[in-house]
C-alpha cells in the first residue's frame, strides 16, 4: 500500500505544474474518484484543513490523505511522493535555466504555461464548489470572504478566523443546535 501511496502522489507532483491549487483537482481524481480512498466530504475537509495550517496545500493534503490512508508512514510516504518530483526538476531546472535564461523559446513557452495554471486552478474551484453540494447561504459566505480577500486585502487568516467564529455562533448561539449534531 505504502509504494501505491507513493506513486500515486509522485505522478501528481511530476504532471502538475503550477503547484498546489494546480494540483487539487488531480489529487482529487486519483484519491476520490479512482481509488476511492476518501469520500468528497473527506477530500473537502482535507483540503480545508490543509488550507489553513502553514505550508502548501499540496504537501499538506499529501500528509493528511497519507495520515489517514497509511498512519505516519503514509504521510511520509505520500509527501515524498509528491515534493520528490519538484525536487529534481528544479535541481535540473537550476542548473540549465542559468545558462538559457535569455533564450526567447524558453522565455514563450513559460508565457504559454501561465494561463493553463490559471486554469488548472479555476478548474480546482470549480470542482471544489461542483462536489461540496454547497446550499445557496454557504456560495453567499463563500463570494463574501472572496471579496474580502480580494477586494479589501483582509488577510485571510482572519477571513478563515471569522468564518469558524461565525459557523460557531450560527449553530451555537442563534440556532439553538449542538453543532455535533450539524456534523
Amino acid at each position: 500500500m505504502l509504494f501505491r501511496l507513493f506513486i500515486t502522489f509522485f505522478k501528481i507532483g511530476a504532471f502538475t505544474f503550477g503547484g498546489g491549487y494546480a494540483m487539487i483537482p488531480l489529487i482529487q481524481t486519483e484519491v476520490v474518484d479512482k481509488k476511492e480512498w476518501l469520500s468528497n466530504d473527506e477530500f473537502l475537509d482535507t483540503i480545508a484543513v490543509a488550507q489553513s495550517a502553514p505550508g502548501a496545500v499540496a504537501v499538506n493534503s499529501s500528509i493528511f490523505i497519507g495520515y489517514k490512508i497509511g498512519g505516519i508512514l503514509g504521510s511520509i510516504v505520500c509527501m515524498l511522493g509528491v515534493v520528490l518530483p519538484s525536487f529534481f526538476i528544479i535541481l535540473i531546472i537550476s542548473m540549465f535555466l542559468f545558462k538559457y535564461r535569455n533564450n526567447k523559446i524558453v522565455g514563450k513557452v513559460f508565457l504559454g504555461i501561465r494561463p493553463a495554471v490559471v486554469a488548472l486552478i479555476f478548474s480546482a474551484v470549480y470542482k471544489i464548489v461542483k462536489t461540496s453540494k454547497m446550499k445557496r447561504k454557504s456560495l453567499i459566505i463563500s463570494l463574501l470572504a472572496l471579496v474580502s480577500i480580494v477586494f479589501l486585502n483582509i488577510n485571510p487568516i482572519f477571513t478563515i478566523l471569522f468564518g469558524g467564529i461565525g459557523s460557531i455562533i450560527y449553530f451555537k448561539l442563534l440556532n439553538g443546535n449542538d453543532i455535533k449534531n450539524k456534523g
